[in-house]
């Protein structure tokens, strides 16, 4: 039986202020960070006011000009290392992360690879400079274009990926030569201490990176971004924080990225392998619990193999095992916290009452911390909740559709436009199809769109720009065109 002392041993080692100037800071206030699977008290961190937040901006504004200039084989040499001790640490990043989040140690230890990913390819990109010399039409001129680091940048990451949400924006920060503050979601402030920890050791010199957690997060990042030196914004989380720091980037003009909210459709054609279509279901529904913003939101399946498809989908959830994330062989940990539980509830209730039915699960598990049963519904029509909302848990609503016309109609429907999976056993149809659907990023065949060598983002309300891949560097970086009379 794992216990509450597991998960607070799992903390042991990694620093619990914040990150200024190379030095970790004490503060007065403090909050807790807490084991979602017993709500037991795993540590309490600092809680940054407006004046750490400043002191943190006035480190990493004078460091902007030193990290600027640095040789970029140092940078990737520092991400290189950096790789590797993650790597090397990866039992404990990945004990930390189930302890603080939830998430079974298997989801965990693959984050830490993920995570790990992003380090490795910034370090390799970090030394690949995009510039062009080119001649001028005219003959008259030659113009020199280049890229030069964009400056000091707020970096702003989620509690459902706390390692590789981190070093997505940190690393491509770092490669590109930018300084940066990083606010770690209070739910998950320890793994981005721990990230920093470990920055520190490798070699990253003080006041480049500095980690502010607070509590008043609209309170320190609105002074951050008010106070002018701050040049970019990367965001990952709701669309409706994502709405107001876009409007608070506007009077300084800062250059805001942004990764917000999903409703993805999973499609499941009439000449799709099922057995195939179930198990990548498995994945795009029930990885991190569901707390994924690509997680498959609406289930959209073509009349003829619905209930065969229903059936085996609610056979395979039935079968998880739930329970601590930090006991082997669980497949299913608890939601991050009450409220996304009774969120939960009030999905499933919703669509029953609107003519869904229930095929498995449906319930909150009693005893300690947020547990949900992994649950299916069929007949889950479009005016209910789950269809329009993002569901960000262990539930999985089941929609039919008699061709792919609507199919395509139906998974448009939505502010949203992150990403969306097919199956079909017609690679050109399924090309075609794929082709109109409205979202950044498409599954064809696959439920695993994440990889750091490629453009992770979303269009509509889903986001702005783009993170991983040789894309996700450019966002911290500005182009600067010299004209030579010649």
């Amino acid at each position: 039986m794992t216990t509450a002392t597991e998960a607070a041993d799992a903390a042991v080692g990694v620093a619990s202020g914040l990150l200024i100037d190379g030095a970790w800071i004490t503060t007065e206030a403090t909050f807790d960070v807490l084991d979602p699977a017993t709500g037991e008290l795993i540590a309490r961190v600092a809680d940054a006011e407006v004046a750490h937040g400043l002191a943190a901006l006035d480190s990493i504004d004078a460091a902007a000009p030193g990290w600027a200039r640095v040789p970029l084989r140092e940078r990737a040499e520092i991400l290189r290392r950096a790789f590797e001790a993650v790597t090397a640490q990866r039992e404990e990043y990945a004990r930390l992360i189930s302890a603080e989040m939830g998430k079974p140690l298997a989801e965990a230890r693959a984050e830490v690879d993920y995570g790990a990913e992003f380090l490795r390819w910034y370090a390799e990109e970090a030394v690949r400079p995009d510039s062009e010399y080119r001649r001028s039409p005219d003959g008259g001129s030659r113009l020199l274009v280049s890229r030069r680091p964009v400056g000091p940048c707020l970096l702003i990451t989620p509690w459902n990926f706390p390692l590789a949400m981190a070093t997505r924006k940190v690393a491509a920060a770092l490669a590109a030569g930018c300084t940066a503050i990083i606010k770690p979601a209070p739910q998950t402030p320890l793994t981005t201490i721990k990230f920093a920890q470990t920055l520190l050791e490798v070699g990253l010199p003080k006041g480049v990176l500095n980690v502010v957690n607070t509590l008043d997060a609209p309170g320190v990042c609105g002074a951050l971004l008010a106070d002018g030196r701050i040049r970019k914004v990367s965001f990952t989380g709701s669309t409706a924080v994502g709405r107001v720091l876009i409007s608070q980037c506007g009077p300084n003009v800062i250059r805001p990225s942004m990764e917000l909210g999903g409703n993805a459709p999973f499609i499941v054609d009439v000449d799709a392998d099922l057995a195939r279509a179930v198990d990548g279901a498995m994945v795009a529904k029930m990885r991190n619990m569901g707390e994924a913003c690509t997680a498959a939101n609406r289930f959209l399946v073509h009349r003829s193999v619905a209930e065969e498809f229903s059936s085996m989908l609610a056979q395979r959830m039935a079968a998880l095992t739930v329970g601590h994330g930090l006991r082997e062989g669980t497949e299913v940990g608890p939601v991050i916290d009450e409220t996304a539980r009774e969120k939960l509830g009030g999905l499933v209730a919703d669509a029953v009452a609107r003519g869904a039915e229930i095929r498995t699960g449906g319930r909150p598990i009693d005893g300690p911390g947020t547990f949900f049963e992994p649950t299916v519904l069929t007949a889950v029509p479009a005016d209910a909740r789950m269809f329009g909302d993002e569901i960000f848990g262990p539930v999985a609503g089941v929609t039919v559709f008699d061709d792919l016309e609507e199919a395509v109609r139906l998974a448009n429907a939505t502010e949203y436009g992150l990403v969306a999976y097919l199956y079909s056993g017609d690679v050109e149809r399924a090309l075609r199809t794929a082709e109109r659907l409205d979202f950044g990023m498409v599954g064809l065949n696959r439920a695993l769109v994440s990889n750091a060598a490629a453009p992770f983002g979303g269009i509509k309300q889903s986001g702005l720009g783009r993170e991983g891949g040789r894309e996700g560097i450019n966002d911290y970086l500005d182009l600067q065109y010299i004209a030579i009379d010649a």
